[in-house]
């Protein structure tokens, strides 16, 4: 464990770490508030952090003085890159890849075909974890755009592709 920040003797003390900028107590200590926060979060802030607070002169017991809470930062997925694979020729079969370089927890990846006319895929022939859709038998009518939505719980963004068979 490193120590970032303390109340001792009615100073405040911000550790040299590179939480130092962005971290402080949300209330003065006189509040007997010793609630923390974190600005401009990063994804390597994420880990457990530990409060120990011991009053002078009161009895330090280990399970009574000790409050612990887990952090994840959640990280939107970066742009996606879409990409075909196979020759888009009448009669063949081709697969649409889509992956993001980043995103926390991992995206799931939603293609549609947007245009001559909408389309909506769903499993076997998409794989929502590993961002492909298979297509099969091509015919000229299965031309078109096809996007590709990388999304999780902090958000969301799409590539496309333009597939001419």
């Amino acid at each position: 464990p490193v120590q970032i920040l303390s109340y001792l003797s009615g100073v405040v003390k911000v550790e040299e770490t590179d939480l130092k900028p962005r971290v402080g107590f949300l209330y003065p200590i006189i509040t007997h508030n010793v609630s923390v926060f974190i600005n401009a979060t990063r994804e390597q802030d994420s880990g457990q952090y530990m409060c120990s607070v011991n009053v002078v002169d009161d009895a330090i017991r280990s399970d009574k003085n000790i409050g612990v809470i887990n952090l994840t930062v959640l990280v939107p997925p970066a742009a996606p890159t879409c990409q075909l694979h196979g020759s888009a020729t009448v009669g063949a079969n081709v697969t649409l890849s889509c992956s993001s370089k980043k995103g926390k927890p991992s995206p799931t990846y939603q293609w549609q075909r947007e245009s001559p006319a909408p389309e909506l895929f769903f499993p076997p022939a998409q794989d929502l974890a590993m961002g492909t859709l298979k297509l099969t038998n091509l015919t000229l009518e299965m031309s078109g755009i096809y996007v590709c939505r990388a999304e999780n719980q902090a958000g969301s963004k799409n590539c496309s592709i333009v597939l001419e068979v």
